[in-house]
């Protein structure tokens, strides 16, 4: 998706300095919604993305997430950091092939191969290990709890346009989650692993992974909730390549978490569209809701 935004004058004058010759091309390439700023920039000789963090803590972030791509990824599976500048919140990062794979035509034998490698992919990230703290484990269970209180205050405020069975739902939210999340495994999260951040390189038949502002650590479940109630529900297929790609399938607490973590995202979309007026969000959390409810009915 591109638009129309110059790059701003300070930006131009850091990207001119770190690649080699004169910028030839700049592609406003940003997501449209409000604090996403991404360009591709071309000297003609070399090209790279430069982004602006919405704040310091993306910024952090994304940064820290690079490093651990570096680390635990191999070459050509994720872009590698050239540079950058925590005064201007920018990071100018090398161009990878392939294309998003979010909107791609794909056949349904190549969207079952992407998610297989989806979930190799993610595995391994996964897998490399970045050491906890005590502080840290207490600050990710103070999170989930955080969010099964916003699913209580959200039901209170919705209610009326949920089911009998999505109520109860949304309840179990609230009452089970912060005691499951007690025994599931902590990870360094991507943090928004879904087909936008996906590359697809189809001549190559590689996968490759983008956008690291929310990877920190957290319950390894959640980088699956996008694909819990996006992706999953109507092609369970998808659900199988991606699990045999990861290379196991969730723990019977996983497998009792995730809905619940999905479903106080479709109930947090209820309630922003609710309070908004806000028809797509309204659809979508219902959706989502509608789904969790079958999904552990």
């Amino acid at each position: 998706m591109t638009f129309d935004a110059p790059l701003p004058a300070d930006l131009r004058q850091w990207v001119t300095h770190l690649l080699p010759g004169c910028l030839a091309q700049v592609l406003d390439v940003s997501w449209s919604r409000g604090d996403s700023r991404v360009w591709r920039v071309d000297s003609g000789t070399a090209a790279a993305f430069v982004k602006v963090s919405p704040n310091p803590e993306n910024f952090a972030r994304e940064v820290r997430g690079y490093d651990h791509a570096a680390r635990s990824l191999a070459d050509g599976e994720a872009p590698r950091l050239l540079a950058c500048d925590p005064g201007l919140r920018a990071i100018l990062s090398s161009p990878l092939p392939g294309r998003v794979v979010r909107g791609l035509p794909l056949t349904a034998a190549e969207e079952t191969r992407v998610h297989e490698l989806a979930g190799r992919l993610l595995r391994r990230w996964h897998d490399h290990p970045v050491p906890t703290t005590g502080g840290e484990r207490a600050r990710i269970l103070a999170s989930v709890a955080r969010q099964a209180e916003e699913a209580a205050a959200c039901l209170e405020h919705t209610a009326h346009h949920l089911t009998d069975a999505q109520r109860a739902l949304v309840q179990r939210v609230s009452h089970e989650l912060p005691r499951l999340a007690e025994d599931l495994p902590i990870v360094f999260r991507h943090g928004d692993y879904s087909t936008r951040n996906w590359l697809w390189d189809s001549r190559r038949d590689t996968h490759s992974l983008i956008d690291f502002e929310k990877s920190d650590h957290g319950i390894a479940v959640e980088d699956f909730v996008w694909l819990c109630c996006a992706a999953w529900p109507p092609r369970p297929e998808l659900e199988s390549a991606f699990l045999g790609g990861y290379g196991r399938g969730l723990t019977d607490t996983e497998r009792q978490a995730l809905p619940l973590f999905t479903a106080r995202l479709g109930v947090s979309y209820l309630d922003a569209g609710v309070t908004n007026q806000e028809p797509k969000l309204i659809d979508r959390g219902r959706t989502i809701l509608t789904r969790m409810v079958h999904a552990t009915g």
